[in-house]
């Protein structure tokens, strides 16, 4: 097991050598694995792997952790969405990263291979191929799998989605095969934009449609739901209809039971089950506060067994109580204390389960548990490096804001401090709208609290997780409401005692690196240093030159959060307040950042230069994008970021720290 482990950690990134203090490279290396699957049959374990720029798919032998197979992509692509689709068979598609702060765009091939490594067959190529792999050709099409037919070997359900038009596209239900890569039709979406949902049966019963206006024409993602049957769909909701609330289907269990979310679009949304006859929705679980951010779902019958919710800590709320397998998870997390368990995954009788462990200590570890044995053996750990007790306590906290508003968020604080009258690192999260931060461990606060620095991460409006009303209200509060949100979490970390008030940074990046600038502008006396990562500052940049701007919805989104003349998309950006920012300033990005491209920072640069107060460094790193992979580059990176840190709010520990 033990070679299998090291192996693993091999492909995540190199050692690191002792020190003491855990050098830089300590926590700015890949994970040993980022996700995992056991197969149908129970005999074999894929693993994701992490390894910067590129994903591969790792496959390891349970009975003896023999590692069978690494299968990597040519030219630089990754490996995602796998699946096992039988006993010893898989399937996984092609992405492209863009930077760690940025979502994967994927290149619409797809691969299949067995376990040990052998018969790997391309499935779907995109652009031409020889006269023997023609059939697997597409040209404008996207294929998402939806179903893995683990009891087919030969054949998968998949979505396919063509472009109909400028913004649509059209969708259809195809069983594709694994081995010839041929494709039949079994249904197509009532309209442009949806996606497909099967039942138990694996036979087309609903779709999700969406439209990307409101009704005041602005961007904004609304839904239908249509129901098949006899042929035909019947729409069955939208916005419109009824109560005004919409439904999204999120899957059907074994026996036949609709999963869906409703959403009134003021609350989050509620979790719950729909009739397959009436269509009628019935609520199982709903949060005032938090949105379900997960679920322990049923090894032996795909049930939902329980709802996570994560507005601090997360919590897990019980669904089926008197589910045997609900007694198990019951039982599996009381010997983890603290921390949160999860079924990764399950063969296909339910008998062995891969069981996820983590905590805001613990990166993350996996069990194999014996239904037969009644028995839990310990597999791998994500950073087999790190000792959890030596690892910082992240804390949830809550306030009110200006607006009357409550706001959760959280605290990294240094291990063994009493946390009161330390020096503060200020990290607002991207997006804005949708990301979120969350209760786990993080290797780039664990870096600050080992140099001394609490870490301060607050849920602004926009952020993820509280519902649809929450996100809506970033649009037009880039600089305003989310900036007094990020400040008025400050004063309170302030006025509880856990700050020192003169010595109080604020980093970010995406659009975290946009707060790190703008919040200063607007609060000067507030912070006494500002650092930016990959931001965005300039509008026009964004609307001219991001990847973002390449398609009508990205320019409808900007028009919306930014402003939709060029005097409004002005007022919100930081590149024209440069003369209200007085404090010591570093920036960094990537030189092939596609989201926030680098003329960002090159203008950020200039303008404080020429308001007189130019910035101490400027990292624009070759080869990198919205977000740095290489592990060189991210130490070199965060170096330089604890030197510029340590230079103006000295962390207690900065200076026994490891070379870096």
């Amino acid at each position: 097991m033990k070679s299998v482990i090291t192996a693993l950690a091999l492909l995540a990134g190199a050692g690191v050598s002792a020190a003491e203090l855990p050098s830089v490279e300590h926590f700015m290396r890949h994970a040993t694995y980022s996700s995992a699957r056991i197969s149908p049959g129970g005999e074999y374990l894929a693993i994701g792997v992490d390894r910067g720029g590129q994903d591969v798919l790792t496959v390891i032998r349970l009975k003896d952790m023999k590692l069978l197979k690494v299968n990597v992509l040519p030219d630089d692509k990754s490996v995602s969405g796998y699946r096992w689709i039988s006993d010893d068979r898989l399937i996984f598609t092609a992405i492209r990263k863009v930077g760690s702060y940025a979502q994967p765009f994927g290149t619409g091939e797809w691969y299949a291979v067995n376990a040990d490594g052998s018969q790997p067959r391309p499935v779907i190529f995109r652009g031409s191929r020889g006269a023997a792999e023609r059939s697997k050709e597409v040209f404008n099409e996207f294929f998402s799998l939806l179903d893995p037919l683990v009891d087919d070997p030969r054949n998968v359900l998949m979505s396919s989605s063509s472009a109909r038009s400028r913004t649509g596209s059209n969708t259809e239900l195809v069983m594709v095969d694994t081995v010839s890569g041929s494709r039949k039709t079994l249904a197509s979406a009532p309209r442009e934009n949806c996606s497909i949902q099967v039942d138990e049966k694996k036979a087309p019963r609903y779709a999700v449609c969406f439209d990307q206006k409101n009704e005041k024409g602005e961007y904004d993602t609304r839904t239908e739901l249509y129901q098949y049957s006899g042929g035909d769909w019947t729409l069955v909701n939208n916005a419109q209809m009824g109560d005004g609330k919409q439904l999204r289907v999120v899957g059907t269990d074994k026996d036949g039971t609709i999963y869906a979310s409703q959403d009134d679009g003021k609350t989050p949304a509620a979790l719950g089950t729909i009739d397959r006859n009436t269509g009628e929705f019935k609520s199982l679980f709903q949060d005032p506060v938090s949105e379900v951010a997960g679920w322990v779902e049923s090894p032996s019958d795909e049930r939902p067994l329980a709802v996570i919710t994560a507005a601090g800590i997360p919590k897990v709320h019980v669904l089926a109580p008197d589910h045997a397998d609900t007694q198990l998870y019951a039982s599996l997390a009381d010997a983890f204390p603290g921390q949160l368990v999860n079924f990764s995954s399950a063969s296909r009788d339910g008998s062995k389960i891969i069981v996820s462990v983590y905590s805001d200590r613990n990166p993350g570890e996996l069990y194999l548990f014996d239904r037969d044995s009644g028995q839990a053996r310990f597999l791998m750990k994500a950073r087999e490096w790190v000792n959890p007790d030596n690892s910082a306590s992240v804390r949830p906290f809550d306030f009110v804001n200006r607006d009357g508003m409550r706001l959760y968020g959280y605290l990294t604080i240094p291990k063994g401090s009493d946390g009161k009258n330390l020096p503060l690192i200020v990290n607002p999260h991207g997006g804005p709208m949708g990301p979120r931060d969350n209760w786990g461990y993080n290797p780039e606060t664990q870096l600050f609290a080992s140099r001394g620095y609490a870490t301060l991460q607050v849920n602004f409006r926009g952020s993820g997780g509280f519902g649809k009303a929450f996100e809506d209200m970033a649009y037009g509060q880039w600089h305003t409401g989310i900036m007094n949100d990020i400040i008025d979490a400050t004063n309170w970390a302030i006025e509880e005692g856990v700050a020192d008030r003169e010595r109080i940074c604020i980093y970010g990046g995406s659009f975290g690196g946009y707060a790190a600038m703008m919040a200063p502008a607007r609060e000067p006396d507030l912070f006494a240093c500002a650092f930016g990562y990959v931001g965005a500052y300039d509008g026009e940049i964004q609307m001219t030159l991001s990847d973002t701007s390449e398609s009508e919805s990205g320019r409808a989104y900007m028009r919306r959060a930014l402003g939709a003349t060029k005097s409004e998309r002005a007022e919100v950006m930081p590149v024209n307040h440069a003369d209200k920012i007085d404090i010591p300033v570093f920036l960094a990005a990537g030189a092939r950042d596609p989201r926030c491209p680098p003329e960002n920072t090159e203008v950020m640069f200039e303008a404080l230069e020429r308001a007189g107060n130019k910035p101490e460094g400027m990292i624009i790193q070759s080869g990198e994008m919205h977000g740095f992979y290489d592990v060189e580059n991210r130490v070199n990176l965060y170096s330089k970021m604890l030197d510029f840190f340590e230079s103006h709010i000295g962390g207690n520990a900065g200076r026994t720290a490891a070379a870096h």
